[in-house]
């Protein structure tokens, strides 16, 4: 029971890291990213592609957050000047051609094989093998990213952003540049995606493409808007609420018999998707 406590532990601050990326872009500048999973990807990827080429798992985050950055930076150039569901669209898309990409970039990625062997990093003598070692760092990285979260809210910056958000005619009209600063939150959004996924390849210590598919995205998303989206702690609320809801649903074998496998996987799917309608239904009557 400890160790699957630690599992948990660790999963939930992982997801904390992706899901204050989203918040950083739709909490704040008010993006529907629907290609979030994009970075997370692209960050596990690069972990996994140097480290277990034999270079420091440092490099590796490092390498996924450059890409994760480029690709936001993509993103911006191709997308942001659209608006509403075409923009949702565009990247949700974009993100999809991520995945294609890595799907059949056999000479980098092995394709649908995978990269196994993704080894544990190490922080000079520590070494993180150990489960509550990495849930360690895990909750440390969580922890920078919430407060760096909060500053940027309550800087000029998020001021900003948020004025963007409820009104971006007007604040081009206060001289914002709306562009610049929508460019800027996905591109930090895109850093703390990228760190996720790093954190993901190197706990799991295998990546294949089949892990980054919209349904993560989905999931991030009710995350955040199950604890409010527009403040930072809605993320470390939300994402310990989606995995209680998806490791719960994983018990109910043991109260309704006639639950299969296949039949247990289709039924946490369903409540996923019903919380995509009840929960954004439900923030709207609160706001």
């Amino acid at each position: 029971m400890e160790a699957y406590l630690i599992a948990i532990s660790t999963l939930w601050g992982i997801q904390v890291l992706l899901t204050l990326g989203l918040y950083l872009q739709f909490g704040l500048a008010g993006l529907v990213n629907f290609g979030h999973v994009a970075g997370y990807a692209l960050g596990a990827y690069a972990a996994a592609i140097v480290t277990t080429a034999g270079g420091h798992w440092l490099w590796g985050f490092m390498s996924g957050v450059v890409l994760s950055v480029g690709f936001a930076a993509g993103l911006g150039a191709a997308t942001l000047r659209l608006r509403g569901d075409y923009f949702a669209i565009a990247t949700l898309g974009l993100a999809e051609v991520i995945r294609l990409f890595i799907l059949n970039a056999h000479a980098v990625t092995r394709g649908p094989l995978g990269i196994p062997g993704i080894p544990r990093p190490a922080i000079g003598a520590w070494e993180l093998d150990e489960p509550v070692a990495f849930l360690t760092m895990t909750a440390m990285l969580a922890a920078l990213a919430y407060v760096f979260c909060e500053l940027v809210a309550r800087s000029p910056l998020g001021r900003a952003l948020r004025a963007i958000r409820d009104d971006e005619i007007a604040a081009a009209a206060l001289g914002k540049d709306v562009y610049r600063l929508r460019v800027l939150a996905a591109r930090l959004g895109a850093i703390l995606s990228a760190v996720a996924g790093g954190l993901w390849a190197h706990y799991v210590t295998y990546v294949s493409p089949e892990q980054f598919t919209a349904e993560m995205t989905f999931n991030t998303w009710i995350a955040l808007l199950l604890g409010g989206a527009g403040r930072p702690v809605g993320a470390v609320v939300g994402s310990g609420g989606l995995l209680l809801l998806l490791e719960g649903s994983r018990f109910l074998r043991d109260v309704i018999v006639v639950l299969d496998e296949p039949r247990m996987a289709a039924m946490r799917q369903a409540l996923v998707g019903l919380g995509l309608i009840v929960v954004p239904a439900y923030m709207r009557k609160r706001m």
